[in-house]
C-alpha cells in the first residue's frame, strides 16, 4: 500500500469506524470486546485488499457478517455474556430511547449468531432477503424461516419491545 492508499484507508477508518462498531455490537449481541475484535479483523482484511475493493464499507460489513458466523461455528461452547442490569421499566422518562436500546441489545444477545445476523441484515441494514441469503451463503428460504423464528423469539424474550418497536414478519 503506497502513501496515498494508506491515507485513503485511514480516512475511511476514521469516518466509518463508529458505524462499523455499532454493527459489530449488534452482531455480537452486545459484547463490546467481541465487537472490537470483529471490527479489527474486518479492517485488517480490508487493508490487505484495499486497492482491489470497489466498495470498502460493503466489503468490511460482509467480512464482519461472515466472521461472526465463522466464530459461532468454530466455538464449541458458548460462554456467558456479562451485561449491565437494565434500569426499572416502570417509569417512562427522557431516557426511554436509551432503555429501549438496552432492552433490544439484551434481547439480541439471547439469539444465536445466525439469528442475530439475519435480524441485523434484514431490519437494521434493511437488505432484501436475496441479499441477506447471498451475504450469509444460504438459501432465501433459510433467511425467511430464520427471520420468522428470530422475531418470534424476540417477542417471547422481550414482549415489552413489541409496544415500542413495530417489527412485522
Amino acid at each position: 500500500m503506497d502513501a496515498a492508499d494508506e491515507q485513503r484507508f485511514r480516512e475511511f477508518v476514521d469516518a466509518r469506524s463508529p458505524a462499523l462498531m455499532r454493527l459489530g455490537f449488534l452482531l455480537t449481541g452486545g459484547d463490546q470486546h467481541a465487537a472490537e475484535d470483529l471490527v479489527q479483523t474486518a479492517l485488517a482484511k480490508l487493508a490487505a485488499r484495499w486497492r482491489r475493493v470497489a466498495a470498502p464499507e460493503a466489503y468490511a460489513k460482509q467480512i464482519m457478517y461472515r466472521q461472526q458466523i465463522s466464530w459461532w461455528r468454530v466455538s464449541t461452547r458458548r460462554g456467558e455474556v456479562v451485561q449491565a442490569s437494565l434500569p426499572d421499566r416502570e417509569a417512562r422518562d427522557a431516557h426511554h430511547q436509551s432503555e429501549l436500546r438496552l432492552m433490544l441489545r439484551s434481547a439480541l444477545a439471547r439469539l444465536t449468531a445466525r439469528q442475530r445476523a439475519v435480524v441485523v441484515l434484514r431490519y437494521y441494514e434493511d437488505l432484501p432477503e436475496q441479499d441477506v441469503a447471498r451475504v450469509l451463503g444460504c438459501s432465501i428460504g433459510t433467511v425467511r424461516s430464520t427471520a420468522h423464528r428470530s422475531l418470534a423469539r424476540l417477542r417471547e424474550i422481550a414482549p415489552e419491545l413489541a409496544r415500542d418497536l413495530e417489527v412485522t414478519t
